[in-house]
C-alpha cells in the first residue's frame, strides 16, 4: 500500500479528492470504500422545477456535496438528443432527452437512467417506486439501492384503475428489489412493514426551508395586505376537502381574505363547485410556482388550511409551518405528527367552520399557534436535519 506522505504537493499538502480523501487512500483497494459516490434518481432532476420530489433530490443532493460525497442526479428532458454531462452546483447531472409525453416518457427516462447508473456500480438513492419493477437491474448486479418509498399513492382515486394497478405493482416490486426502504411519516413506515421487515425501513420526513426577509411587494398583485388573508395550497381534488373549507368559511363574512392557490378549470366538475361555493372574500389566483413569491405569499399569511386526508409527511404543510403559520388541518394521523400542537383540527364541514371562526377571531391564538407550528419545524423538518439523516443512513452502504 502506498504511503499517504508519498503524495504532496509542492506545499507539503497531502493531495486529496473531491470528498477529501487522500488520493492515496483512493486509489487502494483496502480503503476504496471511503470514496463517497451516490447516484440520485427518480426525479425530473435539479435545479428543482416539478414538485416535492425534486426539491428533495436538490437538498439532499446539495448537503452532501458540501459533506465531501461525489453526487450524481439524473434529469429529465423534453425531445431528442444525447445524453448530456455537466456540473451545477457541485453536484453532477447527467439529462437524458425523452421524446415521449406522460408516465410513459417518466417510465422510459426511469429505465434510461438505471441503464445508466448500473455501468458505473456506484450506490443508488432512487426518489419514488413508480417504476419498481426496473430496480431488478441493481439488484442483480449487487448494486445498492436505498429508495424513498413516498405515501401510498396507488391508493389516490384520481389515478384511475390502471393507473392504480400500475403503482401497485411498482411499490410491491420497490420493496422486493431495494436493498433499503424510507418513509417519510410514522405512519408510512408502519404501512411498509406489511411490505418488508422493520429492519429494511427507515423514517425519515420531508424537509422545508426557513422563510427569510420575504418581500412584501410579491403580494400586493393578489388583493391582499400581510396578515389579513389566509392560504390554502393544494392539488384542487376531493381527498384535500378542498369544497368543505370553502363552504365552511364562506358561510358569514370573515374580515380577512382566503388566497386559494392552483388551477381551478371550468372542464372539471369539482372545481366548478368549489369555485361556485365560494364568498367573494376568497380570491383564485391561479397556480404560482415561483418559489419565492409563495414563500412570500405563506410568510405574510396570518393561517394556513391544510384539508389533505391521506399521505405522509406533505411538503405544503411543512412549508406552512417554516413560515410559522397557524394551521387548521383535517384530523387524521398524518396531519396530527406533522404539525401537533400548531393546528386547530377539523373532520367536517361544520368543525371546519367551528376551527375557522375560532382562529379568524382570536389573535393570541394565532399567534400562539403559529409558535408552536414553527418551533415543531424547527425541531423536525428543516433540511440540514433530513439530510442529514440521509447521508446516515447512506453510509451503511457505502
Amino acid at each position: 500500500m502506498m504511503s499517504v506522505s508519498g503524495l504532496k504537493n509542492a506545499t507539503g499538502q497531502v493531495l486529496r479528492d473531491g470528498s477529501g480523501v487522500p488520493h492515496a487512500l483512493v486509489s487502494t483497494p483496502e480503503v476504496r470504500q471511503l470514496n463517497k459516490t451516490v447516484r440520485i434518481l427518480g426525479t425530473r432532476g435539479v435545479p428543482a422545477n416539478y414538485g416535492g420530489f425534486e426539491t428533495a433530490a436538490e437538498n439532499v443532493a446539495g448537503y452532501l456535496a458540501r459533506k465531501g460525497w461525489r453526487v450524481i442526479v439524473y434529469c429529465q428532458a423534453d425531445g431528442k438528443g444525447p445524453v448530456v454531462e455537466d456540473r451545477w452546483n457541485g453536484i453532477e447531472r447527467v439529462t437524458i432527452p425523452v421524446d415521449v409525453e406522460g408516465w410513459r416518457g417518466s417510465a422510459l427516462f426511469d429505465w434510461l437512467s438505471i441503464a445508466h447508473a448500473c455501468k458505473h456500480r456506484d450506490m443508488c438513492l432512487t426518489f419514488g417506486y413508480n417504476t419498481g419493477i426496473f430496480n431488478f437491474r441493481q439488484r442483480l448486479l449487487g448494486i445498492p439501492n436505498v429508495v424513498n418509498m413516498d405515501g401510498i399513492e396507488w391508493s389516490r382515486k384520481r389515478w384511475g384503475k390502471i393507473r392504480q394497478a400500475i403503482l401497485y405493482a411498482g411499490e410491491r416490486f420497490a420493496a422486493v428489489f431495494s436493498n433499503h426502504m424510507i418513509a417519510d411519516h410514522p405512519e408510512i413506515e408502519k404501512y411498509l412493514w406489511s411490505r418488508a421487515p422493520a429492519k429494511k425501513i427507515t423514517m425519515i420526513a420531508y424537509g422545508a426551508d426557513v422563510v427569510l426577509d420575504p418581500n412584501a411587494d410579491l403580494i400586493e398583485k393578489y388583493g391582499v395586505v400581510p396578515g389579513e388573508y389566509f392560504t390554502l395550497i393544494a392539488r384542487p381534488i376531493p381527498e384535500n376537502t378542498i369544497l368543505e373549507i370553502v363552504r365552511a368559511y364562506s358561510r358569514k363574512p370573515r374580515g380577512k381574505k382566503l388566497l386559494l392557490l392552483g388551477g381551478y378549470t371550468d372542464a372539471d366538475s369539482y372545481h366548478v363547485a368549489v369555485r361556485a361555493a365560494a364568498s367573494d372574500e376568497v380570491i383564485f389566483p391561479g397556480g404560482i410556482y415561483d418559489k419565492v413569491t409563495v414563500q412570500a405569499i405563506r410568510a405574510f399569511a396570518c393561517g394556513y388550511f391544510h384539508g389533505h386526508t391521506v399521505g405522509g409527511t406533505n411538503p405544503s404543510l411543512v412549508e406552512a409551518m417554516a413560515a410559522g403559520n397557524p394551521v387548521i388541518a383535517h384530523d387524521n394521523a398524518y396531519n396530527r405528527w406533522v404539525v401537533g400542537d400548531g393546528a386547530l383540527y377539523f373532520d367536517d364541514e361544520a368543525s371546519a367552520a367551528e376551527a375557522i371562526d375560532r382562529l379568524t377571531e382570536d389573535a393570541e391564538l394565532r399567534s400562539r399557534l403559529g409558535k408552536a407550528s414553527l418551533q415543531r419545524f424547527i425541531d423536525h423538518f428543516t433540511w440540514d436535519k433530513v439530510a442529514s439523516e440521509y447521508e446516515r443512513l447512506l453510509l451503511r452502504y457505502v
